[in-house]
């Protein structure tokens, strides 16, 4: 990513207001050198498919490009067959988002409710079409974990009649025991519909017991969504199904298209019951580094890094750095691709998601980012041979306890900048000494959730708010609402 191509990468993500650029946008900017970045950001699964079956893709190429696919009842039929499930109580789309649209479309009449930080589409779709969408603030004291009882209240004060909840969440990847989402169905079920987005779920250490599909298809007003490309590895092939009772899921099968579902959906959900082995061993491997990665991470001092049940890490960077610039030099001086959360509801600049990936590519990541931060000083190695104007790290002093000799650089890195970046600052507390994020604004879209008294302890964090700015009243029209009349009424007037 080195020279204008570097500086042209970097700009599509100060351009891009939701999402990171494809994979596919990056590679065109950066001339072609996609391929050569260690991607934290696309959560996807590193092991599954496995290379022979990469293979046998290939090898039938001609083919799946050449041939309409089967109908999207058969290729359900297989799944189903695969998954143990009636395939009446089944309806799968081109990928999870297309499912999420429909469920707009079709059940989501005038308001929905929604903890944030979460997936976007679960905020932005309902508002591109006019709905409520109600806000539920995590709060980052008690590491984002969602306390049911609260959401509960927090529908019933708001009139909500459609409730989400994403088990795992994204970013952070909290999780909700079984027993704990079960009585927050039971609460709900006077909704006109409860969603439970188990995209992530296959990546919990223990997913399948935490499920509550079986139990879905027995209740009038609930969903549960899950992604076969997240868990496949395959975000490309855009496959996605949903669980509900027969009659919910017959109304979203009716409503999709012809043929929404291509033939690379179908040769992969065919083959998928040769290699339920390998599939099973993938999600093992990922637990595992999901594990090394976060102790990986820990060690950089500074940052806070939250427990998580996804193929994802949530991290909240050291006071004063900003996300957006590490996220910049990152992928133009390293190769490393990061996922920057200022533009997530609920979220800021102050946080990251980095997906799990194996052993070689986080010690990767972590040199970068000990380069990027600290200069390289936290890590003892021979000292490299001096580069010509080498950048500057983002924080100019390393905690007082941790000062080992400088590493060098990773062998992928890009021309050094002609003008050298001022360190973001002079100094930053040690992780035994973190503080609490200084309290800005809170946005008037969001309720903010009782922290319930102190951190959990078992989560190890410190007091702190996230809070993004205030909105305006073009955001109001938009669909965002305080919930208090008063509040309404003076940001309509501003």
């Amino acid at each position: 990513m080195a020279g204008s191509n570097g500086s042209n990468v970097t700009a599509l993500f100060r351009a891009s207001t939701a999402h990171s650029p494809s994979y596919f946008t990056l590679n065109r900017a950066g001339g072609g050198g996609a391929g050569e970045i260690v991607d934290f950001c696309i959560p996807c699964n590193p092991y599954f498919p496995t290379p022979g079956m990469f293979d046998e893709l290939g090898s039938r190429l001609r083919e799946i490009l050449t041939y309409y696919p089967s109908s999207a009842d058969t290729i359900t039929a297989e799944l189903c067959q695969l998954l143990g499930l009636n395939p009446q109580t089944v309806a799968m789309g081109n990928g999870s988002t297309e499912l999420i649209t429909w469920i707009d479309h079709l059940l989501v009449r005038e308001s929905l409710a929604v903890p944030v930080p979460t997936f976007g589409r679960w905020t932005d779709q309902p508002m591109e079409t006019g709905k409520r969408v109600d806000m539920l603030l995590l709060p980052e004291a008690r590491g984002f974990a969602l306390d049911p009882s609260s959401f509960v209240q927090f529908v019933r004060s708001r009139g909500s009649r459609v409730a989400v909840i994403c088990n795992p969440n994204n970013p952070d990847g909290g999780l909700l025991p079984k027993q704990q989402v079960l009585s927050l169905l039971d609460q709900l079920q006077d909704l006109d519909l409860v969603v439970v987005d188990e995209s992530f779920l296959e990546f919990a250490d223990e997913g399948q017991e935490t499920s509550v599909a079986a139990e879905a298809v027995l209740r009038t007003n609930v969903i549960v969504l899950r992604s076969l490309g997240k868990n496949f590895g395959l975000h490309g092939v855009r496959f996605g199904y949903l669980v509900a009772n027969p009659g919910i899921a017959g109304k979203v099968r009716a409503a999709l298209p012809k043929w929404n579902l291509n033939s690379f959906a179908e040769t992969v959900v065919f083959m998928l019951k040769e290699h339920r082995e390998e599939y099973a061993g993938s999600l093992t491997r990922v637990c595992r580094d999901r594990q090394e990665m976060i102790w990986r991470l820990s060690q950089l001092p500074g940052l806070t890094v939250y427990p998580s049940q996804g193929n994802f890490v949530y991290v909240r960077l050291p006071e004063g750095a900003d996300g957006a610039i590490l996220r910049d030099r990152l992928l133009a001086e390293h190769g490393v691709l990061v996922r920057e959360c200022g533009n997530k509801i609920g979220s800021s600049s102050r946080f990251v998601r980095l997906v799990v990936r194996p052993e070689q590519d986080v010690v990767h990541l972590v040199t970068a980012m000990d380069q990027v931060l600290y200069g390289g000083r936290l890590r003892s190695a021979p000292v490299p041979t001096p580069a010509p104007e080498p950048p500057q790290p983002m924080l100019a002093q390393v905690p007082a306890q941790a000062r080992p000799e400088p590493q060098p650089q990773p062998a992928f890195q890009a021309q050094p900048q002609q003008q050298t970046p001022a360190p973001m600052l002079a100094q930053i507390p040690a992780p035994s000494q973190s503080q609490p994020l200084p309290l800005q604004n809170p946005p008037l879209a969001l309720a903010h959730e009782p922290a319930g008294g102190q951190p959990l302890a078992a989560r190890g964090l410190a007091p702190a708010h996230s809070a993004r700015p205030g909105l305006t009243a073009a955001a109001m029209a938009a669909g965002y609402t305080s919930g208090t009349a008063a509040v309404d009424r003076l940001i309509a007037q501003a």
